[in-house]
């Protein structure tokens, strides 16, 4: 992660008020006015606060008619920490400046294909840059849930409209499991891993 994007994290974080909204929503999705009314604030206060978090990527958002939900965005909150941490224990500047080659496609790929509210902007054309995608997505399901074709479809919506497309890809790519209509995470070892494709 670079240091420009470190330092957004932590400006992000350094509000009591956002402090208080992570915390609240650390426990699942709330409403912008429940958030309000939990924090005893106006609702174009909370919008700002969230506005702040939602630009640093900490949460995500989706819009139900008029109501704004917002939930946290657990991957970034963690990348952000541990980017923080490399940095600052880092044993040099050349170690420190110095990025796995992979490492820079994943956070590439997740920041030009992934919109800021989580959804797949489009399908990557490229090979390797699809798989990065589809893991991406399919790390978010539970490890040995035994989820219906209609929970896989609703599951991939938010991310994208074609879900047909991308459940079919979670099977070629063997990131799951299907047997009459049913579907399962496969272990990652038998993932086809985006690291080893040429």
């Amino acid at each position: 992660m670079q240091l420009d994007k470190i330092v957004a994290y932590h400006k992000a974080l350094s509000d009591p008020t956002r402090m208080r909204i992570l915390l609240l929503l650390s426990r699942g999705e709330v409403h912008g006015h429940a958030l309000a009314e939990k924090l005893n604030l106006s609702q174009p206060t909370v919008t700002h606060h969230a506005a702040k978090l939602r630009e640093a990527a900490l949460i995500l958002e989706r819009r139900d008619k008029n109501t704004v939900y917002f939930k946290l965005n657990p991957e970034f909150i963690q990348a952000g920490s541990e980017a923080s941490l490399k940095f600052i224990f880092a044993k040099g500047v050349e170690e420190m400046e110095e990025e796995s080659p992979e490492h820079s496609l994943k956070e590439s790929v997740l920041r030009n294909f992934f919109a800021k509210d989580g959804r797949l902007r489009q399908i990557p054309a490229q090979y390797k840059k699809k798989l990065i995608a589809l893991q991406y997505m399919v790390e978010k399901l539970e490890p040995g849930v035994v989820y219906s074709e209609k929970e896989i479809n609703e599951f991939i919506k938010p991310f994208h409209d074609d879900y047909a497309t991308i459940r079919r890809e979670f099977i070629m790519h063997q990131f799951m499991y299907r047997e009459n209509e049913r579907y399962e995470l496969n272990p990652p070892e038998l993932w086809t891993r985006w690291e080893n494709v040429k």
